[in-house]
């Protein structure tokens, strides 16, 4: 069934939402601040919006794609925001990766002028919004989430209710943390593998099926191997949710002694610069002695 749907945010993860909602039958009308991601999505289709009012108007159901809780607040709650342009009822689906209680907090200001709230943050990058494989996990209440599917459907190959809202938000920063730590034993694996003089491109082979495969071993280390920062992700980026991870572990006094030396690792790579490279970029943190770091 078609569905009349804005989207807030067109940036490399909203773009690809927004292209796989078009691609899909959906009359979507689209708003950012990026004229030139507007035009791409146009070119698929999509209507464009003067401001997050005019694409709310239009439409039964608003995505947001966007990167703190305080860009989601004056997409919505802001001056020509969805707010103002919503009709009662509508159902807004925040698919940003934000903290939980700013969440809470921005789904209860959301109930009080009638509109409902999902927050459905996703795992597997714009390559999976492509092709609609994304995994989600939501939070909100049970009947929305279940309505939300009329948009996430066309997105996800798995979506999973995960409570009341935040917790869709509380399970990606897990997430974010089996992925950061990750990133870093495959970088670190792939360097030692490089140092010992063995063939690095064919280890992901040789452990597949094993105990230590994993999708993040196949896809990452022959690009670790190589140096290979074509962009999916951002370094930045993972600082924001292992930090948001950390937070989390503070207010529930979860010691993560692993997580924190990980966000320390991302955050020297973004002061020397890197914070707009793939995780790839890791690679960057194990250079020789007898090269300077980070040149």
């Amino acid at each position: 069934m078609t569905q009349r749907i804005a989207l807030i945010g067109a940036g490399a993860m909203g773009g690809a939402i927004g292209t796989r909602l078009a691609d899909t039958g959906n009359i979507l009308t689209v708003f950012d601040l990026d004229a030139e991601r507007v035009r791409a999505l146009v070119a698929r289709g999509a209507c464009p919006a003067g401001s997050a009012a005019e694409a709310a108007s239009v439409s039964n159901y608003v995505v947001t794609s966007l990167n703190s809780p305080q860009f989601v607040d004056t997409a919505v709650f802001g001056p020509d925001g969805v707010a103002e342009g919503a009709k009662p009822g509508t159902l807004i689906i925040d698919m940003s990766s934000i903290d939980p209680r700013a969440t809470k907090a921005l789904a209860a200001r959301a109930a009080e002028m009638n509109l409902r709230w999902v927050d459905s943050p996703l795992s597997g990058g714009p390559q999976k919004a492509l092709t609609g494989e994304l995994t989600l996990m939501a939070g909100g209440e049970v009947a929305d989430v279940e309505e939300a599917q009329n948009v996430l459907k066309h997105l996800s190959s798995t979506c999973t209710h995960m409570g009341p809202s935040g917790a869709g938000q509380t399970t990606k920063l897990v997430n974010q943390v089996l992925c950061g730590l990750g990133f870093m034993a495959i970088a670190e694996a792939t360097q030692l593998a490089t140092d010992a003089g063995i063939d690095v491109s064919k280890v992901p082979k040789a452990l597949k099926g094993g105990r230590a495969d994993s999708v993040l071993l196949q896809e990452y280390m022959p690009r670790f191997a190589v140096k290979d920062y074509r962009r999916t992700g951002r370094i930045a980026n993972m600082v924001k949710d292992l930090d948001g991870a950390q937070d989390l572990a503070r207010q529930t006094n979860t010691a993560m002694p692993l997580t924190a030396t990980c966000a320390e690792i991302h955050r020297m790579l973004t002061a020397a610069g890197l914070g707009g490279e793939d995780q790839a970029a890791l690679m960057e943190f194990f250079k020789g002695p007898d090269k300077e770091l980070f040149q």
